[in-house]
């Protein structure tokens, strides 16, 4: 053939051309064969489809945004796989942007996809400043948006989250009950969703426990490992705490680095507990105890209520909140 199209493709198989466009866009309600007969083919002659012009003809761009705060901790990945999961079979693409956790990227990338780029966004937001109206600017152009584990409360739009309280209240206890009395709370960004809410939840199991609480063992610390190192190192020698309960992974991390340089040891000199989602986790030296968020699930909830919404766009649709259970894994790092 000397120019192959969808349509001459579609009579030279003696295929509708909708079943030709299905199999092209990984759609699951075609036949395996019929899909591999047509691939096999368009791939012997060179064929593939022209997706961006098709999709300008529908006027969507068949591609979904998605916006984290970073890509190599655990648990962005597997949400991202969730995501990806979903979007496949529905025949659409991903586009992934990385904020590290800075605003003003947030906020720009937010503005690009204001201009049609993509049909639908699902993030995790950065939790810097307080003024969203860039968010609320894509409602004007209808672009859903659905936020997951990260969420501004202020924005009216489906979220996906767990049971943060519950699961940070839960750990902290099981710190006091192994026999800790001083457990130093590790968090980046206090004034983000999660970071609220897993304080809350640290300061209430103290307080259940009779327990004081000390500002000076809520340590607040950065996106920067040395940084991070370097603080963790100071409060180990001079606050001296028990009990490690790490918000987020990175900073357990750090903390496990710190205590094989100064000698100290885990657990029987200080318990550590953190928020992660690493499927090693059970290999590490010690195994470390952990708040397991299902990340996958949470990715797969988030891209489902998003194609809700673009099902049913220019409708009214309500807005949801799925709150999914953490597990917590007690392992050797906290006695277990």
């Amino acid at each position: 053939m000397d120019h192959i199209t969808i349509k001459t493709l579609a009579k030279k198989l003696g295929i509708s051309t909708s079943t030709i466009s299905r199999a092209f866009n990984g759609s699951t309600d075609i036949n395996k064969d019929t899909r591999d007969r047509i691939l096999d083919y368009a791939k012997k002659h060179n064929f593939l489809p022209n997706h961006y012009a098709s999709n300008l003809r529908d006027k969507k761009s068949k591609t979904l945004a998605v916006i984290v705060p970073e890509i190599v901790n655990d648990f962005f990945a597997q949400a991202i796989n969730g995501i990806e999961e979903v979007a496949r079979k529905k025949g659409f693409y991903i586009l992934l942007y990385r904020t590290d956790d800075v605003f003003e990227k947030e906020v720009s990338f937010v503005n690009y996809l204001n201009n049609g780029k993509a049909d639908g966004i699902i993030m995790s937001v950065s939790g810097e400043a307080n003024d969203h109206n860039y968010m609320r600017a894509l409602a004007q152009k209808n672009i859903p948006v659905v936020f997951f584990d990260r969420v501004y409360e202020d924005i009216d739009v489906s979220k996906v989250t767990t049971n943060d309280y519950e699961a940070s209240f839960e750990a902290t206890e099981h710190l006091i009950h192994t026999g800790c009395k001083r457990i130093a709370y590790l968090v980046v960004n206090k004034s983000i969703s999660i970071g609220k809410v897993r304080m809350q939840g640290y300061v209430d199991a103290l307080e259940k426990h009779g327990i004081a609480f000390d500002d000076d063992l809520v340590i607040d610390c950065s996106q920067d490992e040395k940084i991070n190192y370097s603080i963790i190192k100071q409060v180990l020698e001079d606050i001296k705490p028990d009990g490690i309960f790490s918000s987020v992974e990175r900073l357990a991390f750090a903390t496990l680095s710190v205590c094989n340089d100064m000698n100290i040891a885990i657990p029987n000199d200080l318990k550590i507990v953190s928020f992660s989602s690493l499927q090693i986790a059970p290999l590490l030296n010690p195994p470390l105890s952990t708040v397991t968020q299902p990340a996958y699930e949470m990715g797969i909830k988030a891209a489902t209520l998003l194609f809700d919404a673009l099902e049913k766009k220019g409708q009214v649709v309500p807005r949801k909140h799925i709150v999914l259970k953490s597990k917590l894994f007690i392992r050797k790092s906290s006695g277990g």
